[in-house]
């Protein structure tokens, strides 16, 4: 069996902060799509990030209060607090406190300076302030995951007239990729990363580790395949005669009586017993023995009942 091409190359065209470019190949027809959407899947939806959960806004008691002298509503500091991007350092919340008097323009480099959390968007407007505006307010900052409506967090304490945020924490702003024709018929992948480096290390190490698992997954036999299929099948797939009560193989009363007192119901508790424990009785030895004759002669009630060759 010939082994499939495996891509030869594969460097950054463009690497900077925030952006890079990606190139890989040769690829076998097809397989530079698998791994293209492979990859934009995790980097889009399993990356982890930090983002702004809440906001406390000194003289703001919810969301549609509005402050003099801020030229922006407080619906829109929240939306712009959305747009600033955060790397942070620590697994815990942090809170940045920012306090700005007019007149001017409040941005998020006006946050005081904290060794655990890191701006990448300095230059984002949060609010206009006119010479008696004043803003003062405290972010909380955490890690995360995916996308979280604010009206899906559930906080364990919130400062009074702390308003919840949706917190988008995802550290990828977008990712593009294209399949290009290679030399041989093989194919090549581009692609293109709108985040920092460390988003694109992870969603090779997110996809390694469960491809890792499925390597590491051990191979059942085919006798093995087929036993679990057995244990799993539901009743009415199996032979419904296990099922059938000892009544059913018209035994005499004596030997049905010793089986009833061996506490054997049904012939799917007989199946198991060994012939020493079934067998204690002289007439039912010779019972089954006669039945044994006649299911090799194809009659008896279980020979009437057994499924057809080929049925269900």
């Amino acid at each position: 069996m010939l082994d499939l091409q495996l891509p030869a190359r594969h460097d950054w065209a463009v690497q900077e902060q925030h952006y890079g470019k990606l190139v890989m190949e040769p690829f076998e027809p097809g397989f530079a799509l698998t791994v293209g959407i492979a990859y934009r899947r995790v980097l889009l939806s399993a990356i982890h990030g930090a983002a702004p959960t809440w906001v406390k806004i000194e003289r703001v008691v919810h969301q549609f209060s509005h402050l003099p002298g801020v030229t922006e509503d407080t619906l829109d500091i929240m939306m712009n607090l959305r747009k600033v991007a955060f790397v942070l350092h620590v697994n815990r919340p942090k809170i940045l406190r920012l306090k700005a008097q007019g007149p001017g323009t409040v941005k998020a480099s006006d946050f005081e300076k904290d060794a655990d959390i890191e701006i990448l968007t300095p230059e984002v407007l949060l609010a206009p302030l006119d010479k008696d505006g004043v803003l003062e307010m405290d972010v909380c900052v955490e890690r995360g995951r995916g996308y979280v409506p604010a009206e899906k967090r559930e906080p364990e304490a919130l400062p009074i007239h702390a308003i919840l945020l949706d917190a988008d924490f995802s550290p990828v702003d977008r990712v593009n990729f294209h399949v290009e024709p290679a030399v041989d018929g093989r194919q090549r992948l581009v692609f293109e990363v709108f985040a920092p480096g460390t988003a694109v290390a992870e969603a090779l190490r997110i996809l390694e580790d469960h491809f890792e698992l499925l390597t590491n997954f051990p191979q059942a036999t085919a006798e093995e395949a087929a036993a679990k299929r057995d244990e799993t099948r539901p009743r009415t797939e199996q032979n419904e005669n296990l099922f059938r009560n000892v009544d059913e193989l018209e035994l005499s009363v004596r030997a049905s009586n010793c089986l009833k007192s061996a506490n054997i119901r049904t012939i799917a508790e007989l199946v198991p017993k060994t012939e020493a424990e079934v067998l204690q009785d002289e007439e039912l030895r010779q019972e089954v023995a006669q039945r044994d004759q006649d299911g090799a002669r194809g009659d008896g009630p279980l020979a009437r009942h057994a499924p057809r060759p080929g049925g269900a």
